[in-house]
């Protein structure tokens, strides 16, 4: 059977490695997407939509392991792609969406630590979103007049342009201090100003905790707090629209942690931010502006501890009438995962075989029988039609090419029928069925 060369090596490592570890890689998911096509086409209806001047809000649920930071990924680069920024965090203890001890504000501060665009995916690109803004805008005020650089009609024309575009943004809620922020920003550009420039991504990373110290540095009177830090999002897919990008997408996975919040109160603080956004986004408050979120079923549907819990949101999402496992209405705002069929786990099994053997240099020794014993064994345990996810699945099958790899000697039937392998996945199987442990552990 041919070796797979599609696959660069330092891609296949990385995936291999990822899906080993259990979570997702950030390159690479093209080579090994299977499924999800009517979720990743509903979820690019939405882009379209945003790049128009519109505003998204969805929700992706599914257990742990189903697949949701996954499709969270697929997306993310399908529509970086597209022309948009991306903004993505986890919530954690540290990171809600509000709280008394600034857990708004760090995961505002991860938001924009993980600003993405095409040329940079890794994160960390406002400094160059901005440089790349002001630099346009001088190419194009040059091509527009004709003049030549160092010409003061020139730098008159694009100061007018800069001008255009923060008077736009000042129009809108704390717009004022931000357009003041993006014309300090390009005069110190244009001057050098190396210091004045860290202070400005300083203020926009939401790292001045103080308003006194704001103004010192830039002369602003104000900081992003914990309350207003959504506001700001809005803010910046408006620039960067007018910058010259599509739009500005939005991912925040695991609101679990919300749902963990042990004080009641706190966690209706936490609702009260998601339903704020959620209405902005469909009620046009927002522009150019895509947010999804990622939960399990779980901290989605318990009305004592979940999002449900909050009537205003649970009135507003609860599923219709209509809708059936295999009959999802996936223009709805919540989008539920349905279980990979065997069909799809044995395409994405073949896929990570040839990755395999394309990155260790070897002929592929695992056939389709091969495959669809494994994905047998795996789908015919006690309860796997309930609790096994892709995650589970991918894990024992690169452990299984790993295996052979390092042992020529063995036979894929020889592991498939082994006592320690029936019996780990037996235990597995029953230890969630009997506990629901998996809805709380990764």
């Amino acid at each position: 059977m041919p070796v797979s060369n599609k696959v660069p090596r330092r891609i296949a490592q990385t995936v291999l490695n990822s899906l080993k570890g259990g979570v997702v890689p950030r390159i690479g998911l093209p080579y090994i997407t299977v499924g999800r096509k009517n979720e990743i086409a509903a979820l690019l209806h939405d882009v379209d939509i945003i790049a128009e001047g519109g505003a998204s809000f969805r929700f992706i649920v599914g257990r742990y392991g189903s697949g949701k930071s996954f499709l969270l990924q697929t997306v993310r680069n399908y529509v970086m792609d597209r022309g948009f920024i991306v903004a993505d965090a986890d919530l954690s203890p540290e990171r809600r969406l509000q709280g008394t001890r600034g857990q708004g504000l760090a995961t505002y501060r991860e938001l924009i630590g993980n600003l993405s665009t095409k040329t940079r995916p890794e994160g960390g690109a406002l400094t160059l979103v901005l440089d790349r803004w002001i630099s346009t805008v001088q190419s194009e005020a040059a091509q527009e007049t004709g003049l030549a650089p160092g010409d003061p009609a020139l730098s008159a024309a694009v100061d007018k342009k800069i001008y255009a575009v923060t008077s736009s943004v000042s129009e809108l809620v704390h717009g004022f201090e931000f357009a003041r922020l993006l014309s300090a920003y390009y005069h110190a550009y244009v001057n050098g100003d190396d210091e004045t420039k860290a202070k400005v991504i300083r203020w926009f990373r939401g790292e001045y905790t103080l308003k006194s110290e704001a103004k010192e540095a830039l002369g602003i009177n104000m900081i992003i707090t914990d309350d207003d830090w959504y506001e700001y999002l809005k803010l910046f897919a408006t620039f960067f629209r007018l910058a010259g990008y599509a739009g500005m997408m939005i991912m925040i996975d695991e609101l679990v942690n919300i749902y963990k919040i042990p004080n009641s109160i706190t966690r209706q603080y936490n609702y009260e931010k998601i339903l704020t956004m959620y209405n902005d986004t469909l009620q046009g408050k927002a522009r150019y502006l895509g947010i999804i979120m990622g939960a399990t079923p779980q901290a989605l549907e318990d009305k004592r501890r979940g999002i449900y819990s909050y009537e205003a949101l649970r009135s507003r999402l609860a599923e219709g009438r209509f809708s059936r496992p295999g009959a999802r209405d996936l223009l709805a705002p919540v989008i539920r995962l349905e279980a990979l069929t065997a069909e799809e786990m044995l395409v994405l099994c073949e896929k990570l075989s040839d990755m395999h053997a394309g990155l260790y240099g070897y002929m592929r020794r695992v056939t389709e029988e091969d495959l669809a014993g494994f994905i047998r064994i795996e789908y015919g345990r006690i309860g796997a039609d309930q609790n096994i996810t892709p995650r589970e699945v991918i894990r024992d099958f690169i452990e299984l090419l790993d295996l052979l790899y390092q042992n020529p000697q063995m036979t894929i039937s020889e592991l498939l029928n082994s006592d320690e392998f029936s019996y780990a996945q037996s235990e597995a199987v029953s230890n969630e069925t009997e506990t629901g442990f998996a809805e709380f552990t990764i």
